[in-house]
């Protein structure tokens, strides 16, 4: 595997769960799990990306290089964006964002999403989906959807369930279609440092508003976006409190192996 590097933006704030990335799974804090997983890959560039001091001084407490961004960005690409400036990365340079919720997510989803950029200088941006099999997700208007052109670059992503079986769906409301494969958009993304130095500069379009997904302001102005297709979703994430006892007994499980 070329090289490339991982930013792990982690925020204390949080709706659901306050303080997420701090929180201990199996005695340790979840922030230091995601951050086993990067090593896993073998990558040198490893960087915690938070504005909150108490999450800086345990990532620094394991071991990470940590590197201190503003309060006011919106979202995780704006603050590794930040990362990538003060860092001086290259325009041709490949991040990979790796979601600090994310403790069991599998060392060969985070190189599938650099390869996708390594691979194809056309590229902006990558991420990855996986077949939905199931009527309940099809038509879920939480599961994001995503259209693939031959090469495997993104077309469109939306809440609906896309592409839409025309006749199929008006003879079986409610049945996805068998026509032809519909995938979930997985939220996990590669960047290319040049990206994101557009990023920035790049007012939100009414699709982005429209369907409340960031994503498509990249398409909106011609980023073009590759996804890896893979089999099944990754590691279960941590969104609720409910989640801390499952993702505690399935980290057991994994150091038990």
């Amino acid at each position: 595997m070329k090289n490339y590097k991982i930013v792990i933006p982690a925020r204390y704030a949080s709706s659901r769960l306050p303080g997420k990335p701090l929180i201990e799974l199996a005695g340790k804090p979840m922030i230091q799990h995601v951050y086993e997983r990067a090593l896993e890959t073998g990558i040198k560039d490893i960087v915690v990306a938070t504005d909150d001091d108490r999450i800086a001084d345990v990532a620094r407490g394991f071991g990470a290089d940590v590197v201190m961004t503003s309060v006011n960005h919106e979202n995780g690409t704006e603050r590794i964006a930040e990362v990538a400036r003060v860092r001086g990365w290259e325009d041709q340079d490949v991040i990979v964002n790796l979601q600090g919720d994310e403790p069991l997510i599998p060392r060969q989803l985070i190189e599938k999403t650099a390869a996708s950029l390594l691979d194809r200088p056309e590229a902006g941006m990558s991420s990855l989906c996986t077949p939905i099999h199931d009527d309940d997700d099809a038509f879920d208007t939480n599961v994001v959807k995503v259209v693939l052109d031959r090469a495997g670059f993104a077309m469109y992503f939306s809440r609906a369930s896309i592409p839409w079986d025309r006749d199929g769906y008006k003879a079986n409301p409610g049945v996805m279609t068998t026509k032809l494969p519909l995938y979930r958009h997985l939220g996990m993304y590669g960047y290319r440092v040049s990206f994101l130095k557009q990023y920035t500069s790049m007012e939100p379009c009414a699709l982005e508003g429209a369907e409340s997904l960031e994503q498509l302001r990249a398409l909106w102005y011609g980023v073009r976006i590759h996804l890896s297709v893979i089999d099944e979703p990754p590691g279960h994430g941590i969104d609720t409190p409910s989640d801390v006892a499952r993702v505690e007994q399935l980290l057991a499980a994994m150091a038990a192996d």
